[in-house]
Order: structure tokens, then C-alpha cells, then sequence
């Protein structure tokens, strides 16, 4: 009985240290990979929009949408169309935040469809703040399929609109590297 707890003590003791190391190696790897983060630009979107439908008040704030009605998009690899179809679901939240949950289509120049999901986070305060996840889904076996394998983070700008000229945003869409 002694030996099997001397056993389980030294078995116990090395998987500690084990763990301790690994942990030391998984917190190293954090420093290294972790501090600082870069992002390569893959493209700019011009995506039009429809007009706000106001659903008002719920439990959680006020609740909008607006219907994604086309656009563009063009980067060094890759570029399109936003098919006119999906729409931007709003919560303005009690704290004045706003959270977006954007879902559309994109077809690229040679033909395939990539789905976009966008979640996005408007701060309005002392400084704004626009910044958003991207979830992208390309077809398997597609010029395109490296989509499916990375982490994207974009951008949302409101530019100044011309007299007559329908409202868009520009999102910029990054790859987490």
C-alpha cells in the first residue's frame, strides 16, 4: 500500500511539473504571439443601404433595421459585387452603444458567393469607436477557401454623402495574421 502512495505521490509531483512547464512554455508563446497583433488589409467594401425600419423599444433597447441593398468590393486579390440582399439588425443598447449584426452576400468577379456575417460595436463618447469580428464562409475547393481558415476584424465608416447620392458605409475588412 505505501509503494502504490509513493507511487501516486511521484506521479502526481511530475505531472505538476509538467503542467507547471507547459504552462510556462503556453504563457512564453502568449508574449510572443500575443502582444502584438497584425492585420493585412484583404478589402474595402462600398455597401449601399436601405432605409432604417424602426421596430422600437424592446427589453434590450431600441431595436432597427437596414436592408443591405449592393454595393462593391475590391482588394489586391480579390473583388465584386454585394448582392442586394441582407440586412444590418441594430440594438441600440441603455448604455447608448449600438451592436450590429450585419449578414450579406458578396459574389466575386469570377463567381463565387462568400457569406458575411458582421458584428459590430459603436461607442459614441469622448473618442468613437467602430470596430467589428468578421465570420466569412467561401465555397470549398474555391480560389477562395483560405477564407474559411483565418480571423477577421474590420472597420465601419460613415463617409460625408454628396447631394443626391444614395447612403452607403465602407467596411474594411482585415485578417487577423
Amino acid at each position: 500500500m505505501t509503494i502504490l502512495l509513493k507511487s501516486t505521490a511521484i506521479m502526481i509531483l511530475l505531472g505538476s511539473l509538467i503542467i507547471g512547464l507547459n504552462a510556462q512554455e503556453i504563457e512564453g508563446s502568449h508574449e510572443r504571439v500575443f502582444k502584438n497583433f497584425k492585420t493585412e488589409l484583404l478589402w474595402e467594401a462600398k455597401v449601399k443601404i436601405g432605409e432604417m425600419i424602426n421596430l422600437g423599444e424592446s427589453k434590450r433597447g431600441e431595436r432597427r433595421i437596414i436592408p443591405i441593398l449592393g454595393g462593391t468590393f475590391d482588394g489586391s486579390n480579390i473583388r465584386g459585387v454585394v448582392l442586394p440582399m441582407g440586412e444590418d439588425w441594430q440594438l441600440v443598447r441603455p448604455d447608448g452603444d449600438t451592436e450590429l449584426y450585419a449578414r450579406y452576400l458578396l459574389k466575386t468577379d469570377d463567381g463565387y458567393i462568400i457569406q458575411v456575417i458582421n458584428k459590430v460595436l459603436i461607442h459614441v463618447g469622448d473618442e468613437f469607436y467602430s470596430k467589428s469580428v468578421i465570420d466569412l464562409e467561401a465555397p470549398v475547393n474555391s480560389p477562395y477557401e483560405y477564407l474559411n481558415h483565418a480571423i477577421f476584424i474590420g472597420t465601419l465608416g460613415f463617409p460625408d454623402l454628396m447631394p443626391g447620392e444614395d447612403p452607403y458605409v465602407i467596411i474594411g475588412v482585415y485578417k487577423l495574421l
